[in-house]
């Protein structure tokens, strides 16, 4: 049985009935215990609103518990709950979440105790062969010792530990319009913007498709895509709100829309939150607070940290790598393009949440709106990522660097190409996708007319 067609760098994830059932999830969860040496441990369990995880919960519980893993279902939860359960009760757990994937897909999100990840690098790879021997046996081998089954709520815990690290309760009142896009932000935004478990806080909170409905009715979870955005940003100008906040199916990521209806750039909300996160390190003596951000994070967010009195440190992309510079490094906060925010309070894990806690504390630490407060950064003029489909990636890069390279050019090759004008006025980052034929522009420029020029330039070389 080869499982290849799920098991990915970073997590499992596959069409349910097609490349993941019931079966292959039990078999998993035997592959956990064992690899990760958990027999007698407690292993938690929890999953999302699509309508295969209940049954994958189970499948994967019986399979942790035959190999010895005490399990502690904990129900229904965003993938940060789970990160949050892992650091704080020091335990191992999955959760079963296809992200912003649409309703056939399911998959498998694995920590370890204190919510380090578990990519191909560090263990996925192993599991994987070991849930291959189960499924070629035709069944899990029971251990000498099996495990115990029982469940655990984390939801009020999780809210109160969020509440903890970001005050609230004393900003000036904000309506604030929240698009849980029928995923799990439905059940955590009420649990801690909210009063459902913990007291009110001067928010007035207006819910867009808060229903947990795992076939997205409305529109698919993913705020990357800014058809997916149309809703809030016409709530919140209707609503008169002051902030805007869509979520990912699982939670685990936040994006941010004005006053206007406008998006905030996760780059600009990065600055936002390094500001405040240096603020609080260098009040608790800590003298040079380190701060990640991916490569293709704009330049305003190294220039901001620096004029702070912090340390940028710049990374790969992809959450497994942040979360480990994050841990080497000591860094306080990270954040990435794709809106992902990473929290040294946090287990060095992201949270969507409290991402944006951070950004109505600031909001509502200040009177200007947030168009205004967001402007100061946002100096410089995106592309956003701009893909080409082609079949020689290399080829095209290699054509690209010979157009540019020279003096006034300098070029890097710590995830793909990046080029970056001496004077600082662009920079530009190609990158090969390593599961689909295209090339992935990304670029930034002091202003449009400079943007447009690279931008088409380098586009007629790729495509050409």
């Amino acid at each position: 049985m080869d499982l290849s067609a799920s098991f990915k760098a970073y997590d499992v994830r596959g069409i349910v009935g097609e490349t993941i059932d019931a079966r292959i999830v039990e078999a998993v969860g035997a592959a956990f215990v064992d690899v990760l040496g958990l027999a007698g441990k407690t292993v938690l369990v929890g999953g999302d609103m699509r309508p295969s995880s209940p049954e994958f919960i189970e499948a994967f519980a019986r399979g942790a518990a035959a190999r010895g893993g005490n399990v502690e279902k904990i129900g229904l939860i965003s993938t940060d709950e789970l990160y949050y359960a892992c650091g704080a009760l020091k335990a191992a757990g999955a959760t079963f979440t296809a992200s912003h994937n649409p309703a056939q897909y399911n998959g498998i999100k694995l920590a370890k105790p204190g919510a380090q990840p578990v990519s191909s690098e560090t263990g996925l790879k192993e599991i994987q062969k070991a849930a291959e021997a189960y499924l070629a046996a035709g069944s899990v081998a029971e251990a000498e010792n099996r495990g115990t089954v029982a469940e655990r709520d984390v939801l009020a815990d999780y809210a109160a530990h969020l509440r903890s690290l970001v005050d609230l309760s004393g900003i000036r009142p904000l309506k604030v319009v929240v698009d849980a896009g029928n995923g799990m932000a439905g059940m955590t935004t009420p649990a801690v913007l909210g009063d459902s478990l913990l007291p009110a806080l001067p928010l007035e909170i207006v819910p867009l498709y808060f229903e947990l409905d795992g076939t997205f009715p409305n529109h698919p979870a993913n705020p990357l895509e800014p058809q997916n955005l149309r809703d809030l940003q016409k709530a919140v100008v209707e609503h008169g709100a002051d902030i805007g906040l869509a979520f990912d199916g699982d939670a685990d990521r936040c994006f941010v829309i004005d006053e206007n209806g406008n998006p905030v750039s996760p780059s600009a909300i990065t600055g936002l939150v390094a500001r405040r996160e240096i603020a609080r390190a260098r009040a608790a003596g800590e003298d040079e607070p380190i701060i990640i951000h991916n490569l293709i994070t704009s330049r305003a967010v190294p220039e901001l940290v620096e004029h702070d009195g912090g340390r940028p440190v710049r990374t790969r992309v992809g959450h497994s790598f942040i979360k480990a510079v994050m841990a080497e490094e000591g860094a306080v906060f990270g954040g990435e393009h794709s809106a992902h925010y990473y929290f040294r309070d946090f287990w060095n894990a992201d949270t969507g949440m409290l991402a944006a806690m951070h950004v109505l504390a600031a909001l509502g630490g200040q009177d200007q709106p947030l168009s205004e407060l967001g402007a100061e950064y946002e100096p410089y003029v995106s592309s956003g990522e701009i893909n080409s489909e082609i079949e020689d990636k290399a080829a095209a890069v290699a054509r690209v660097r010979e157009a540019y390279e020279g003096p006034d050019v300098a070029i890097d090759e710590l995830d793909g190409t990046t080029f970056s004008a001496a004077d600082g006025s662009w920079w530009f980052n190609l990158r090969p996708s390593n599961t689909e034929p295209y090339l992935r522009f990304n670029g930034e420029a002091k202003d449009r007319e400079t943007l447009a020029s690279v931008r088409d330039s380098v586009l007629a070389i790729v495509r050409a």
